[in-house]
Parts: C-alpha cells; sequence; structure tokens
C-alpha cells in the first residue's frame, strides 16, 4: 500500500478524475516511481457512501464532505504521499487542501467519454457502476489555471501519464 517517503520529494499529491480514468493505477506508479506513500482514496470512503454508490445513487455534497475532509488529513504533516480522490469540484479540491494543512498538487486524468466508458465497463470487483460515469462528468469542474494542478491525456500508455505527471510535479516542487 505504501512505500517510506523520499526526502527528494516532499510533496501531497491528488490524482484525481471521474470513474475509471486510473487514478489508483497512476497513484500507485507514481508512489513507486517517487519513493513515497500511496493512499486509495476510495477507502476513505463511510460505508454508506460505498452503498450508495454501488446502488446507483450519486452522492450529495453532505456525503462527500466528511470524505473530502478524511482525504486532506490524510495528508497533513506527511513528506511525500499521494492519494487518489475524484476531487470533482474546485470546491471538493479547496476542501482537501484545507484539510491537509498545506500547498496539495492535483494530477487530473482526463479521457474521453468513449475511453471512459470502455474502461468502466471492463472493470471488475469495485463498487462504482457504469451509471454514475453521467454524475460524474457533469459534476466535474476542470481545474482552473489558478489552481495548483495539470491535465494529463489518459489516452496514452501508462509510462507517458507517469512522465507527464513527474514533469509537472518536478517542475512545482515545494
Amino acid at each position: 500500500m505504501s512505500t517510506a517517503a523520499s526526502p527528494l520529494f516532499s510533496d501531497a499529491v491528488v490524482v484525481m478524475g471521474v470513474a475509471s480514468c486510473g487514478k489508483t493505477t497512476v497513484g500507485e506508479a507514481l508512489a513507486h516511481r517517487l519513493g513515497v506513500a500511496f493512499t486509495e482514496g476510495d477507502a476513505l470512503h463511510a460505508p454508506e457512501s460505498v452503498a450508495k454508490m454501488s446502488a446507483g445513487i450519486p452522492l450529495t455534497d453532505a456525503d462527500r464532505w466528511p470524505w473530502l475532509a478524511r482525504v486532506g488529513s490524510a495528508l497533513r504533516g506527511t513528506a511525500g504521499h499521494i492519494i487518489s480522490c475524484s476531487a470533482l469540484k474546485r470546491a471538493y479540491r479547496a476542501a482537501i487542501i484545507m484539510a491537509a494543512g498545506r500547498s496539495v498538487k492535483f494530477v487530473h486524468l482526463h479521457g474521453s467519454r468513449k475511453l471512459l466508458e470502455a474502461r468502466i465497463a471492463a472493470r471488475t470487483g469495485h463498487f462504482m457502476p457504469a451509471s454514475l460515469l453521467d454524475s460524474q462528468l457533469t459534476t466535474l469542474e476542470m481545474p482552473g489555471a489558478d489552481e495548483n494542478a495539470v491535465t494529463i491525456d489518459i489516452d496514452q500508455p501508462i509510462e507517458g501519464i507517469l512522465q507527464d505527471a513527474i514533469t509537472f510535479l518536478r517542475r512545482r516542487q515545494t
């Protein structure tokens, strides 16, 4: 799940995006490459929220705020740390930063609806049904130029995604 933090990389990073964009895969690979801890943000959801999503019911903001606080808290006080989290709205990203109590960088994984639908259809063993993709795409607010974020096209091999992310993270090292 995690590795020891590297003194060479001390940033807090959220790998974000809609369902099936590759948050966990990219987050784990990025953490391994940088020698830092990784946390699966889905594991921080309340059981009631997982049950709602499993039933195809989109979460409300009231469902999300406590989860976002847990995501941010996971980044608090750690050296280098990467966490996966949808972080679909600007306000959600701001809540994560507030709970983290530190600067947070966002790696937004973005792909076409067609690619996302194909990925979610092929995915097994996850609580998020394909029916919630539309809700997530509607909710998504692309990171703004004023946010500490990069948007990366996921229609490329993972090595390209990782290189794009590392280039951004190293350029903006705090």
